[in-house]
């Protein structure tokens, strides 16, 4: 994950070489777990579409469900990584989306499947609303203000100091060219004399 994870940083940032419990606070923590949950329903929705269609009485929407679970993964190895922002925005994206196609599923239906598109809904509503308080918990906790720029400009670069540095070349002398090295070298290597 830590690799993904330097991949969405900023140039200036350092790179993240592990990370560990003791950095992640309870936002840090809500998200993994909804970044697993995405995962894992994502799986589920690749692996068996079909049943799952059934269920809710939506025969014909299994394409749909696949590109469903391919965004629930996608989003979920987004929350996972350090740069839990776009994966938690995402999932509340994708929330709006099950909503909306849950919506139309619920119209119709007879008894048996309305229940199940009921539950279905009120799940997809109690994820959304985690979601949406990681997503703005995440957003608040790791916000950067203007005033929170890094400022360099009382370094030099040089770890003694600029003077030092000017200082250091004054005793310095070239090595001296050997001129002679070549003179007993064969002049014609390769012709006919």
């Amino acid at each position: 994950m830590n690799y993904i994870s330097n991949l969405t940083r900023a140039e200036g940032d350092p790179k993240i070489l592990r990370t560990g419990r003791s950095s992640l606070g309870p936002v840090d923590q809500l998200g993994r777990a909804l970044g697993w949950l995405g995962i894992g329903l994502g799986v589920m929705e690749l692996a068996i579409p079909h049943r799952i269609a059934r269920a809710l009485g939506a025969e014909g929407s299994e394409g749909l469900l696949r590109a469903f679970g391919g965004r629930e993964i996608a989003s979920g190895i987004l929350t996972l990584s350090t740069e839990k922002g776009p994966g938690l925005w995402m999932r509340v994206a994708g929330d709006a989306l099950d909503i909306a196609m849950l919506m139309r599923v619920f119209g119709g239906r007879r008894l048996s499947k309305r229940t199940n598109v009921e539950m279905a809904m009120a799940m997809v509503l109690g994820v959304t609303l985690l979601d949406f308080v990681a997503a703005q918990g995440f957003s608040a906790r790791h916000r950067r203000t203007p005033g929170d720029g890094r400022s360099y400009s009382d370094r030099s670069g040089f770890p003694q100091g600029v003077e030092s540095a000017r200082g250091s070349l004054s005793n310095y002398k070239a090595p001296q060219r050997n001129h002679n090295a070549n003179k007993g070298a064969p002049q014609n290597v390769g012709t006919e004399q």
